[in-house]
C-alpha cells in the first residue's frame, strides 16, 4: 500500500503528452532515412568564441569525465562499467569546445572517425536524443571556430537530426526538450534544403513555447537547479551567437526572435548573478555543482560579446519572488536563501528535499554549503545527497521534507507558505513556513526566520509540534576550521578571520560529513547539528 500510495503521488502530477509519449515508445519506433544524396550549407558569418568548458581529452583517446578517467581502448562508447552519466558525457564531444580545443584538433578529427565507425545507427546511448542534441551543437560551434569537418560526418549530422526530429523527449519536458529544440535549431540553420527549414521551423515552435514556460519572470529558470539554469543560459547564449552569425542568410522572422532570446537571456544573467556567491560561482541547491555547466565568469564574457549584459547591481539584496529564492547581502556577506517550490509538479528530477535551507559567505570566501552532488547513479549516495539532512535546514522524525525516492523522482513534496520578506536599509528579514512534514502522523509545519544585520546573522527555527524530534543542520566548507565548546565556538575562515556562533537555544553537537562540490569528488567537511528544545532553537553568527 506504501509502495501505491507512492507512486499515486508522483504519476498523478504528469502532464498527459509524458505519459502518452512513454506509452508510444513502446509500441511504436519510427523509420527514419539513412540515406544522404546531397547537403548544402548555408553562407555564415562572424562566430563569437563561445563558453569554455575544462578540457575532457588527456590523450588520443583517453578522457576525465565526472573525475574519472576511461578510455576508448577499455570502454569502449558505450561499457556498463561506467555509469550513464559518464557514457553520456563521452557522446556529447564537450572537447571540441573546451580551453586550448586548439591543440588536440588531431585527437578531435580522429574522435569523429572513430565515433562514426563505432556507433551504429540508432542504437546504443549516444543515439538518446540528449546526447544526440548535444553532439550535433558541438560538431557544428566546433566548424564556426574554423574546423572542417569530413565529409562523412557532415552526412552523419543529417542522419541524427531527422532521427532527433523524430525522437523529442516530450516524456521529460524540461531541459531536456530545451536541448532537442536547440539542436534542431542549429542544423536547421547550419544546413539548407526543404530537410533543414523544416528542422529550424520545428526548432523554433517548441523554442517559443518552451521559454514561457520555462524561464520564469524572474529570470529563474523553473527545475530551480542554479547548475541547469546555467546550462540553460549557455544554451541562450549560443542560439543568439547562431542567428548573429547567420543574419544575413535567414528570413526576417526567424531573425525576429534574436531580440526575444537576447532580453531573456539577459534576464537569466542578472538571475545568476543574484544566487552567486562573492567568489563568483553559484550556490548549491537542488541538483548543482561545479564544472557540468561552463563557469560563471565564461558565461558572462560570452555574453559580453553578444552585447547581452545583466542589470544585477552588487551589494544589493533581492527577491526573486517567482522562481522562490531570496539573496541577503549586507557589507561582507551573502546569504542565498530557499523559500522555493522544488520545481515544476510534472517535472522533479533534480529536485531536492532542500526546502529552506541556505548559505551564507563571508567576503570571498564560503563559510557554509549545501552538501552538492557527486553522482546520478549511485543509489545510497543519491538518496542522502538528495536528503533533507544534507542541507542547512530542519529534518524532522529523520524525514525528508519532500518524498523523494528512486534517482530522480519525487511523491508528496513541500509547499512553503506564509513567505514574509522585509529588505530595507535597517532591516534584512525572511520568514517562511512548509508543510513537507503535515504528511507526517504529528502534522509538524516547520518556520525558519532569518535576520542578517551589518556583521551578524540569526537563524531561528519552529515546528509546532513540540513533541517532534526536529534537527537544524549547518555544514561548512571544507577549508573551515570549527571549534565547538558547549554553545559556541568558532569558524576560522582561511584569509578572512573568526566567525564565532552561539546557539541561543537549542542542543549542540557536531559530525563529520562530506562535500560534493563536483561529481565523483567529495571532500571531508564538518557539520553542526542543533536539536529542537520545545520546538525552537536559534543560532546567532557574528564576524
Amino acid at each position: 500500500m506504501t509502495i501505491l500510495i507512492r507512486y499515486w503521488h508522483t504519476l498523478r502530477h504528469l502532464r498527459p503528452i509524458q505519459i502518452y509519449s512513454r506509452v508510444r515508445s513502446l509500441i511504436w519506433k519510427p523509420s527514419v532515412r539513412s540515406d544522404v544524396a546531397e547537403y548544402a550549407l548555408r553562407p555564415r558569418g562572424k562566430w563569437n568564441l563561445p563558453a569554455r568548458r575544462t578540457v575532457r581529452m588527456t590523450g588520443p583517446d583517453t578522457f576525465i569525465f565526472l573525475n574519472k578517467k576511461g578510455s576508448l581502448s577499455e570502454y569502449g562508447w558505450d561499457s556498463f562499467k561506467q555509469d550513464k552519466l559518464w557514457r553520456y558525457n563521452q557522446h556529447y564531444f564537450d572537447d571540441l569546445n573546451a580551453e586550448r580545443a586548439e591543440e588536440r584538433t588531431q585527437w578531435h578529427l580522429d574522435l569523429l572517425n572513430n565515433w562514426i565507425l563505432r556507433n551504429a545507427l540508432f542504437k546504443g546511448t549516444g543515439w538518446e536524443p540528449y546526447p544526440t542534441s548535444l553532439r550535433l551543437v558541438n560538431w557544428i560551434k566546433w566548424t564556426l571556430r574554423g574546423n572542417e569537418l569530413p565529409i562523412f560526418c557532415l552526412q552523419s549530422m543529417v542522419v541524427q537530426a531527422r532521427w532527433l526530429e523524430k525522437n523529442i523527449e516530450w516524456h521529460l519536458l524540461g531541459n531536456h526538450l530545451f536541448a532537442n529544440a536547440k539542436a534542431l535549431i542549429f542544423t536547421g540553420i547550419y544546413f539548407c534544403g526543404e530537410e533543414a527549414e523544416r528542422w529550424l521551423n520545428k526548432g523554433l515552435q517548441i523554442l517559443k513555447r518552451e521559454i514561457s514556460e520555462q524561464i520564469l519572470s524572474d529570470g529563474g529558470h523553473f527545475e530551480r537547479s542554479t547548475m541547469y539554469h546555467a546550462l540553460i543560459l549557455e544554451d541562450l547564449l549560443d542560439l543568439c551567437n547562431m542567428l548573429e552569425c547567420y543574419n544575413a542568410a535567414l528570413p526576417k522572422p526567424v531573425m525576429d526572435r534574436q531580440k526575444h532570446l537576447q532580453k531573456s537571456a539577459s534576464a537569466m544573467l542578472t538571475w545568476l548573478d543574484s544566487m552567486c556567491h562573492a567568489d563568483g560561482e553559484i550556490g548549491f541547491f537542488n541538483d548543482a555543482a561545479f564544472d557540468i555547466a561552463p563557469s560563471c565568469k565564461e558565461l558572462r564574457n560570452y555574453a559580453l560579446l553578444l552585447d547581452i549584459e545583466s542589470s544585477f547591481t552588487q551589494g544589493t539584496s533581492i527577491d526573486l519572488s517567482d522562481s522562490g529564492y531570496v539573496r541577503l547581502e549586507s557589507e561582507s556577506a551573502v546569504a542565498l536563501l530557499d523559500i522555493a517550490p522544488i520545481g515544476p509538479d510534472y517535472l522533479p528530477g533534480h529536485a531536492h528535499a532542500d526546502t529552506l535551507s541556505f548559505e551564507l559567505s563571508i567576503c570571498d570566501k564560503r563559510l557554509l554549503v549545501n552538501t552538492g552532488v557527486s553522482s546520478y547513479w549511485e543509489p545510497v549516495d543519491r538518496l542522502y545527497q538528495r536528503g533533507t539532512s544534507a542541507h542547512n535546514t530542519v529534518n524532522v522524525s529523520n524525514e525528508n521534507s519532500s518524498e523523494i525516492w528512486g534517482n530522480f523522482r519525487v511523491a508528496r513534496r513541500a509547499r512553503p507558505f506564509g513567505k514574509e520578506v522585509e529588505l530595507t536599509a535597517d532591516s534584512l528579514v525572511v520568514r517562511c513556513s512548509h508543510d513537507g512534514y503535515k504528511r507526517l502522523r504529528e502534522k509538524t509545519i516547520h518556520t525558519r526566520k532569518w535576520e542578517l544585520q551589518c556583521r551578524n546573522l540569526m537563524v531561528e527555527d519552529t515546528v509546532n509540534v513540540t513533541s517532534s524530534k526536529a534537527q537544524a543542520r549547518f555544514y561548512f566548507h571544507p577549508e573551515v576550521e570549527l571549534s565547538v565548546d558547549y554553545d559556541h565556538g568558532i569558524a576560522l575562515l582561511p584569509g578572512i578571520g573568526e566567525v564565532n556562533w552561539f546557539v541561543e537555544v537549542g542542543i549542540v553537537w557536531h559530525d563529520v560529513s562530506k562535500w560534493h562540490p563536483e561529481f565523483g569528488k567529495s571532500v571531508q567537511n564538518e557539520c553542526l547539528v542543533v536539536d529542537l528544545v520545545d520546538g525552537k532553537s536559534k543560532i546567532c553568527w557574528t564576524w
